[in-house]
């Protein structure tokens, strides 16, 4: 709607100081609206491939390297009972959270009994490997915290700015009632344009007590 209104006020412009600074206001907010809805894309697409990274290496961090300490650790049972019990496999879907508790568990576990697992097969690299795989881990876990960050801040500076821009609006609303009062056609422009609700449909049924007008007033949106 606001892109709407700039173009028609671009088209029909009024001297008047007043209309001058409230175009300019307007074209202010909607630029900076710009900016911060490509800051809120970029967070949204960070979250997503964050999200990706986490679940893929999820999968290839419990096949491929939790699942060797596993079966490591069933054989040293014999030397040391407990031990066995440390590193009992999560299901493939646990949340991340509890999966990255339970990863971590056996790397500071492995690191410590270093010497017993070796003993019993684990390759001499898997802790190094597991090590490095979990920083990665984390590394995708916090890109997706940043991305949300920025995403639910530019949203929260978006709707400050539709605040805005929707004052700004009505203000000139009533000025262009009063500039447009002795023309229709204009004026009839003008409603439409600023009207959020868009043009009446043929096919609308009748309104119910209490519902919105299908034109000419200005109500509140993003």
């Amino acid at each position: 709607m606001s892109n709407w209104v700039l173009d028609f006020s671009r088209a029909h412009p009024d001297p008047s100081p007043g209309y001058s600074a409230a175009l300019a206001r307007l074209e202010k907010s909607l630029a900076e609206a710009e900016v911060l809805a490509a800051r809120q894309g970029e967070g949204i697409n960070a979250v997503r491939s964050a999200t990706s990274q986490k679940r893929v290496m999820r999968r290839k961090i419990r096949r491929n390297q939790l699942v060797h300490f596993a079966a490591v650790a069933e054989s040293a049972a014999g030397e040391a009972p407990d031990i066995a019990q440390k590193f009992r496999l999560t299901r493939e879907g646990v949340p991340y959270l509890a999966f990255r508790t339970a990863a971590r568990g056996m790397l500071a576990e492995a690191q410590s009994q270093k010497e017993l697992l070796v003993r019993h097969g684990l390759l001499d690299s898997a802790v190094q490997t597991l090590s490095q795989s979990m920083d990665q881990f984390d590394t995708a876990g916090q890109q997706g915290i940043e991305g949300r960050r920025a995403h639910v801040g530019a949203r929260a500076e978006l709707d400050a700015i539709a605040d805005e821009a929707i004052q700004i609006v009505r203000y000139m609303d009533g000025l262009n009632r009063f500039r447009f009062a002795s023309d229709p056609e204009s004026l009839a422009g003008w409603q439409s344009n600023s009207n959020i609700f868009g043009p009446p449909r043929s096919t609308a049924t009748k309104p119910t007590p209490g519902s919105p007008p299908q034109g000419g007033e200005i109500k509140p949106a993003a």
